[in-house]
């Protein structure tokens, strides 16, 4: 269990990095996969405040430049608010200057990289979490296999660092990059007996990498000297503190992706966050739906993503039994509700394809809910569907036609990625400007009989 930061101010000496260097835990320290070896090409690295990325990543990017692979920096604040007290320069002109100093940096580490500046308030990053993750997801698409996003460690004990970190853990979720977290002031406020030791990776970083790292450091200069002579203006990194960062390696945390919360959000927030109730467009789509269904009658059928249960209800009378799986636990209670009645639904709680229920379904249908999917996420659904199918049974495709803010996948990337990775062809199709449906099935099953 990681150890909850203490409260710290920057200019406090600290733990020092001769304890840190002496600290026994090294020994047991993994080290990290080589770029060459993570089948990776490109390095999408995030920092909260400019400086971060230098400080803890820098020899990682200049490897990454070096290997040839594309590199985006993503600053998510100009970092103004390091000097609140200055009696010389306003948040604005630090601002710029600290994102003029991360340039700098960047170009010693990697002449062709690419920045992104999202100007967010610094201190405030918690308050634009979901901004962050579709930036990133905008950035990653579905290029997630062959993405290494690395960003502050969510632990950090910096809240604009934590939340950097949680939102890259949803957006690694959401696009199935790969995750590597960096730790800056772990360093300042931790023990060594106390630090996560199991989930540290070490990267060796050579003489000529280390220098460039030197280098880059230095171009941070309002952070690594007094603005001026006069109080408030003092430094902000102290030697002690840049002592961490001096090391022969730079130190990442593995702990993979985080698992998105937004739609239990959304239903917490919202009573009916679809309008299902009350929109004729998810009336006439479920009626669509329902007419689609080449069978009167189902033995056994699953509606993945159920939401509040709407379209469940209209189900149940063609099914004997009915499955309903959902990962929002406000969605399940709302169903559970609107559902009670009916003695042939189970309502559950479930992150498909991950947590399956069990046995054979004669009708699957899959309903504006594969693009909050990751794209490996949804090809394992498919399979998945696939296996748990009757020998004649249906699958029914029906996703919204328009762009998804904050997901790499739309309706017709939905229906493309599944199609492909299914063994079952399209038997009818229904196409229109909202919306999309396919019928899949082993059989013609809209042969008349």
């Amino acid at each position: 269990m990681t150890t909850p930061a203490r409260a710290f101010t920057h200019d406090e000496a600290g733990t020092s990095e001769a304890r840190w260097s002496a600290a026994p835990g090294w020994s047991g320290v993994a080290q990290a996969p080589r770029l060459a070896d993570l089948g990776v090409r490109r390095l999408v690295v995030v920092a909260a405040h400019p400086d971060d990325e230098t400080l803890a990543a820098g020899g990682l990017i200049a490897l990454a430049a070096a290997a040839g692979l594309e590199v985006c920096l993503v600053l998510l604040t100009d970092g103004e608010g390091s000097h609140p007290a200055s009696p010389t320069t306003g948040a604005d002109e630090l601002g710029r200057l600290r994102v003029e100093e991360s340039r700098q940096a960047l170009r010693l580490l990697a002449p062709h990289a690419r920045l992104e500046r999202l100007g967010m308030p610094d201190g405030s990053v918690a308050d634009h979490v979901d901004d962050v993750v579709t930036t990133l997801v905008d950035l990653v698409r579905e290029d997630g296999p062959e993405t290494l996003l690395v960003a502050p460690w969510r632990a950090d004990g910096h809240a604009d660092h934590d939340a950097a970190g949680r939102a890259a853990a949803v957006a690694a979720w959401r696009t199935d990059a790969r995750l590597w977290e960096y730790p800056v002031w772990l360093w300042h406020w931790c023990e060594p007996d106390d630090a996560p030791w199991d989930d540290l990776n070490v990267l060796r970083l050579p003489d000529e990498v280390l220098a460039a790292k030197a280098g880059a450091v230095a171009c941070h200069r309002t952070q690594v000297a007094p603005l001026s002579d006069a109080a408030g203006d003092e430094r902000v990194l102290h030697d002690g503190m840049l002592a961490h960062f001096d090391r022969a390696q730079e130190t990442f945390l593995s702990l993979g992706p985080l698992a998105d919360d937004s739609l239990d959000r959304l239903h917490d927030d919202v009573d009916d966050p679809w309008r299902v109730r009350t929109s004729w467009y998810e009336e006439r789509k479920r009626a669509v739906t329902l007419a689609s269904l080449p069978h009167e009658r189902y033995s056994r059928a699953l509606e993945v993503g159920g939401s509040i249960g709407r379209l469940a209800a209209d189900l149940a009378g063609r099914c004997g039994e009915l499955v309903v799986v959902d990962e929002s636990e406000a969605a399940v209670r709302a169903s559970e509700a609107a559902l009670a009645g009916d003695a042939g639904v189970t309502v559950l709680r479930r992150t498909v394809p991950e947590q399956w229920p069990d046995g054979a379904f004669d009708l699957v249908v899959v309903s504006e809910v594969g693009y909050f999917l990751s794209p490996q996420r949804l090809r394992r659904l498919a399979r998945r569907v696939d296996a748990a199918l009757s020998a004649d049974g249906v699958v029914v495709l029906c996703h919204w036609q328009h762009p998804i803010e904050g997901w790499p996948l739309d309706g017709a990337r939905v229906a493309e990625i599944w199609q492909h990775e299914s063994a079952l062809p399209v038997v009818a199709s229904h196409l229109e400007t909202d919306f999309a449906l396919h019928v899949l099935s082993r059989t013609d099953a809209h042969r008349a009989t």
